[in-house]
């Protein structure tokens, strides 16, 4: 099979187990795309790239006033870069006004040179904000453009290493036991701490 939106290879998995025939290649592809899955849901986010047009509300996490709302200042997903940006000024879900790249500057300044996705989106002509529907709510933002990350962080490709290798070592524990030894048996933990301390480091907190 294909690894679709994998995070590591197939040919550095099997580096890393000494693997060196294609006997087990469907299972350890399978283990790579279940690994880099696994970690989009740990995470809250995904590091592979896809081309898509998303509507958004107006939302400001630094407002701390209930109800007010920077109208310069839009909160976006991973983001990598925009085609095209329009805005539903006339609440008619038509998006019929189209923002040049004069009017917008995207942040954090320095994700590029980070190989970090951007974060926000800040209107920069005074002639242009983001719009708020309220009665009924709708979204007045609309992106057509590139979203994820512009690179796969090597440590996120290092996790997806080990997830893999641990997701096919359940092949021969279907039970979570790996054998038996002197102290006892060996079982395969529920996390494993050196993946769940790379991982902290990119997950997004959800506030409810």
């Amino acid at each position: 099979m294909a690894i679709t939106n994998g995070y590591c290879t197939l040919a550095e998995v099997k580096s890393a187990a000494r693997i060196s025939d294609s006997t087990d290649d469907t299972l350890l592809e399978n283990c790579i795309e279940a690994a880099s899955r696994r970690i989009d849901g740990y995470v809250g986010r995904f590091f592979y790239q896809t081309t898509a047009t998303i509507k958004f509300y107006l939302t400001d996490t630094s407002v701390v006033t209930p109800n007010s709302y920077n109208s310069y200042v839009l909160n976006v997903s991973d983001l990598v870069s925009i085609t095209t940006l329009k805005t539903d000024d006339l609440g008619d879900a038509t998006f019929s006004t189209t923002w040049s790249a004069t009017d917008y500057r995207l942040e954090p300044l320095n994700a590029v040179a980070f190989s970090r996705p951007f974060r926000k989106v800040i209107a920069t002509n005074t002639g242009k904000s983001f719009p708020v529907i309220t009665a009924p709510p709708m979204p007045g933002i609309q992106i057509a453009g590139v979203w994820g990350w512009p690179a796969i962080p090597d440590d996120i490709r290092e996790a997806c290493i080990l997830m893999s290798l641990r997701l096919f070592s359940r092949y021969n524990s279907p039970l979570g036991v790996l054998g038996f030894g002197e102290m006892g048996t060996v079982s395969v933990r529920a996390v494993d701490p050196d993946i769940r301390d790379i991982l902290n480091s990119y997950r997004l907190i959800g506030l409810a």
